[in-house]
Formats: C-alpha cells, structure tokens, sequence
C-alpha cells in the first residue's frame, strides 16, 4: 500500500506548459478521481505518476520516495487503460500472468496470484478463452485481473469503462469500487464522466485548462463549488448561471436581501454572476416569482421532468421537477423560485464568494 505526494507538479512540452502546479498528498487506500473536459491534463498528470511522461519540474513521491527519475516498472504500479491492452494471441490466463512471467515468478505462485484473481473477477470459466471470445466487460475485467496479480502499491485507471455500454458502465464502476475497497490499493482514476467521479471518489481533483480548480469530497464539491467552472461541469443538468444585472433588478429583491454584506458587494460588480442549479428551482405563477420564463421545450424521464426555458433576455434556464408534478407546454409564461441558500455567487474572477 502507498502514499502519494505530488508537490508542485508541472508539465511543459517545449513552450507550452500543460500542467500548471498540482500539490495533493494522497493517503493510503484513498481513491481519487481526476476529471474535467477532454484537453485538461488529467491523463498527462496520470502518466506523469505511472512514469510514462517526464515531469517538468516539482515532485512525484511514493511512500515518502521521489520517484521522477525512477522507470515505470520501478514504481511498483499497475495501469488499467482504455483500450484494455490484452494480447489477442494469449488466453485470459496467460494475459494476466504475463507480467508475472517476465518477472520470473515461481509457477506455482503464477497460478495462485492468477487463479485468485480471477475467482476475485468471475473470470474462472473463462481463463482458457482469447480477447475475442469475451464481452467488453470481460475484457476490462482481464486487464483488472493483470493489474491485480501483480499486487502493486498503487492503482492507475484511465478512463477505462469508455469503451462500455451504459448499462456495464453502471455495473463496472460498482465493481471496481468494490474490488478497491477490498484490497485497500491506493487508486488514481481519470473519467471525464462526472457521474463515474461523483460515484467512485473518496476525493476528487477537478481539473480545468492544466490547473485543478477543486479538490475536495464529491459531496463537498457539488454543494460548493470554488469556480464557476466547478459549478458548471460538475452536475446534470448544467447549473444556471445568470448576469449580475439580472439579480439586481427590482423584481429580486427579496433574493438580495438574503445575501451577507460580501455577497451583495459582489453582486455589485457588473461581471459578477449567480449560479443555481435546475432541482432547486420551482416552478410557480408568473406574478409571484423571481424569474419567469417561456417554456421552450419540455424533457419527460419518468422519475424526473426537465424544463428548458428562456428569460426575457434570452438567457437559457433549466429547471429540474418531479416526474408526478403537471407538466407545463411549450410557448407557456411560468415563474420560478428558489431559496436563498441555494444560491451560489461568483466574483468577476470566477472564484466563489
């Protein structure tokens, strides 16, 4: 089992920097999950811990050690990738020993790690098979097993349920979150599905253009979010976000006279924005609500109803209800309210007040 520090950690190709500074120390058998858009830097950062990219400047450590300069096969990791990486000439039992062969680990051990493993997985039935005689999900649970029988200090997964169907996506992260908390590895897991992050993380690293914008617990992360960024990716529906001068207007004053002395100086800024997110908006009658809006298009999902509205100004809006409640129709005028503490207000840097 392994800590993991990194201490200032960037990357540059040529005159480009990638990764703008990331300091977390990790503790052992914590699973943290790196996520944000396509382009950010979460799989650079990872490769940068696996050894497979060289780091600029700061500091890698495991367990106290600095690792920089140390080969991948030195590290005592093991990386789940996207695309599985299983040899297509071996069977099951072969791909996850393989690792151990080229160790020169005693057979007898071989076939205990592996024969472990795959009762672990469910894989026993299926260790004589090939790559293409199982599902996506055997698949991604062969590259786990490999992972596994080398029993390293730390897990690296890259986004590795991509190349699933929804419904194994579900039943694959259950696993692995399961299969982590039983073996109790150190785990570093990159997703650009906030879902997956919300659901796996101990702790999450939410990266936004190279920089992490917030680290903190899923929970902690979406009822506080640091950045307008944050607020935004993190979230299904998309939180709302609307203009300063929106929430200055006379028909919020109600709205205003909740905030603290800090929060309305903030709104004072003709940059400013508020953020709220669509399950804590209500729909209500026009003449007794802070906002109405013209229903453009509704989304009915069983359990859940999405309404998708536009203000007067043309900002987009949505709002989140119970699937039971009536269902407003296109081109109909409605209101919303909120509460006061669902409110999140943002200074002109896109920092949280």
């Amino acid at each position: 089992m392994a800590t993991i520090k990194l201490d200032g950690l960037r990357k540059s190709f040529g005159k480009t920097e990638v990764i703008h500074g990331i300091d977390i120390d990790i503790e052992d058998g914590e699973f943290i999950v790196i996520v944000g858009p396509s382009g950010c830097g979460k799989s650079t950062m990872l490769r940068m811990v696996a050894g497979l990219e060289t780091v600029t400047s700061g500091e890698v450590q495991i367990n106290g050690v600095r690792v920089n300069e140390l080969e991948p096969m030195d590290r005592n990791i093991a990386m789940v990738f996207q695309n599985y990486a299983l040899y297509p000439h071996m069977n099951v039992f072969d791909n996850m020993a393989y690792g151990l062969k080229i160790a020169k680990t005693p057979k007898p051990e071989i076939a205990e790690r592996v024969g472990a493993a795959a009762k672990l997985l469910q894989l026993e039935e299926f260790l004589q098979r090939r790559p293409r005689e199982l599902s996506g999900g055997q698949r991604q649970r062969v590259a786990m097993g490999r992972a596994i029988v080398r029993k390293p200090d730390v897990f690296l997964f890259d986004e590795p349920l991509s190349n699933l169907d929804a419904k194994l996506r579900v039943q694959m992260r259950l696993e692995i979150k399961e299969l982590q908390r039983s073996l109790g590895v150190t785990t570093l897991y990159v997703t650009h599905d906030q879902v997956e992050a919300m659901t796996l993380a101990d702790r999450m690293i939410v990266m936004n253009d190279g920089m992490a914008d917030q680290i903190g617990a899923p929970l902690d992360v979406y009822e506080k979010p640091a950045t307008v960024f944050v607020a935004g990716f993190i979230g299904s529906p998309a939180t709302n976000f609307f203009g300063g001068d929106l929430v200055t207007g006379s028909q919020n004053t109600a709205l205003i006279s909740a905030f603290n002395d800090d929060e309305r100086a903030a709104l004072g800024q003709p940059a400013t924005m508020i953020g709220i997110r669509p399950e804590h908006l209500q729909v209500c009658e026009p003449n007794s609500a802070f906002l109405t809006l013209t229903v453009k298009y509704t989304e009915a999902l069983g359990a859940e109803t999405l309404i998708h509205g536009k203000l007067p100004k043309g900002d987009a809006i949505t709002i989140r209800q119970s699937g039971h409640l009536p269902m407003p129709e296109g081109g109909q005028e409605i209101g919303a309210v909120w509460s006061e503490h669902s409110v999140m207000v943002f200074e002109q840097n896109g920092r949280r007040v």
